[in-house]
């Protein structure tokens, strides 16, 4: 990540209705990777039982809650309240840049238009957002890949363990295990669009330095994350691809670091 990257001005919206809360914390260490959130607003009808357990969370984030009564039965009246928020935030000129967390596709005009005006879009929801959302971003990280997602049931480690710290060990184990799980696997679609962008950016020796690769693919696939098939990193995923593409290390100016440049075999 640039430095440039790091002084970004970012609003982040977050609609409540689509993310629990206890996701907020991975979320909020997410986005200090692209930049500063100096606005942090979310949005929801906080009258509503379902509301109860966010308090504590937006005390300690900073968050500041929005109320939007809903007027009709069915229909999310917060989506406007972000909406005209969003534009109003635009209009100031005091951001670079855009945080929205939801994954309703009814925010993809909003993103289309702030890029529009210049500004980063990120988007954060789960797998399930809409594609049309999802492409109106500059880039899209998924919940599920985040510290602190929710699992839907909490492993239990095996019957017939009764020492109590050695349960917990196992339990621990397992949670590891299935917060690890891929969302996505390495498909051929995926490996596609890996071999055509090192093409489009390639020497004529065939190499393209990875930090190029990473960033043209998030741009040709805003939703693509090596978290999502299971890697922490970019380098680690293409190392895994060693049948299809050659690796070389290279020395830099500076100490104990090294730039990696990869290339298709037989290109």
């Amino acid at each position: 990540m640039s430095q440039i990257a790091k002084e970004l001005k970012l609003a982040v919206l977050i609609d409540a209705d689509n993310v629990p809360y206890s996701n907020v914390k991975g979320m909020m260490e997410e986005i200090a990777k692209y930049g500063t959130p100096t606005t942090k607003r979310i949005y929801a009808d906080w009258t509503r039982p379902n509301a109860n357990g966010w308090k504590g969370v937006l005390l300690e984030h900073a968050i500041t809650p929005i109320q939007q009564y809903s007027y009709t039965m069915g229909k999310n009246s917060s989506d406007s309240a972000l909406i005209i928020d969003a534009m109003d935030l635009l209009y100031s000129g005091k951001l670079d840049g855009f945080c929205i967390v939801s994954s309703d596709s009814d925010f993809t005009r909003l993103a289309i238009r702030l890029r529009e005006s210049g500004m980063k879009v990120i988007g954060i929801g789960e797998q399930k957002t809409p594609k049309p959302f999802i492409s109106a971003c500059d880039r899209f990280i998924f919940i599920e890949v985040l510290d602190g997602a929710v699992k839907k049931k909490t492993p239990k480690a095996p019957a017939g363990i009764e020492n109590k710290k050695v349960a917990e060990k196992v339990t621990a184990k397992i949670t590891e295990k299935v917060a690890q799980k891929p969302l996505n696997k390495i498909d051929e679609p995926i490996i596609e669009l890996i071999e055509s962008t090192i093409e489009d950016i390639a020497d004529d020796a065939g190499w393209a330095f990875l930090g190029d690769v990473g960033n043209l693919i998030v741009k040709k696939k805003p939703e693509f994350d090596p978290r999502n098939y299971g890697f922490a990193k970019l380098t680690p995923m293409l190392k895994s691809l060693t049948d299809i593409l050659e690796i070389d290390e290279r020395e830099s100016d500076k100490r104990n670091i090294k730039h990696v440049y990869v290339r298709l075999r037989f290109s």
